[in-house]
């Protein structure tokens, strides 16, 4: 089944270090490794550029419910960081055995929302698409470009 808004990014690089290119539409980014993991640390690592995806994804989201609802939300910020964890760890999680992704994200709202306006925007979080995108069945598929 085809998206309703297909999205393509171009990413290279030259072969010699980490560092890559990012094109989306016309936007320009970088991602490499740090330094002292051979990286020569000219941009965010690709698990940064994640985290960083699902922070956009949850703060649109969010605004966009609260202008809808004509909440007085003023400001939202999301930190987030990834590790790996052990399954047996992680009590609410399905996969029981190995290492697992875990991703945490807190969430700041400034403006006099109340605490039911509140929970409501920490309800809605989880269903920015980028979020359900990494909570569900992902398939990807890789093959050669024609030369």
């Amino acid at each position: 089944m085809a998206s309703q808004h297909p999205t393509e990014v171009l990413v290279a690089g030259n072969g010699d270090s980490y560092a890559q290119s990012i094109q989306a539409r016309s936007h320009q980014l970088a991602a490499d490794e740090p330094l002292g993991l051979g990286g020569e640390d000219t941009g965010p690592t690709p698990y940064e550029l994640l985290l960083g995806a699902l922070g956009a994804c949850t703060t649109i989201t969010l605004t966009m419910y609260a202008k809808r609802k004509e909440w007085p939300l003023e400001d939202v910020q999301v930190a987030l960081s990834h590790q790996k964890i052990h399954a047996e760890d992680c009590a609410s999680c399905s996969t029981e055995k190995g290492l697992l992704d875990h991703i945490e994200r807190k969430l700041s709202f400034a403006g006099p929302l109340d605490q039911e306006q509140r929970e409501r925007l920490l309800e809605i979080a989880n269903k920015c698409p980028v979020h359900r995108t990494l909570e569900g069945e992902i398939h990807v598929t890789t093959s050669l470009a024609e030369a």
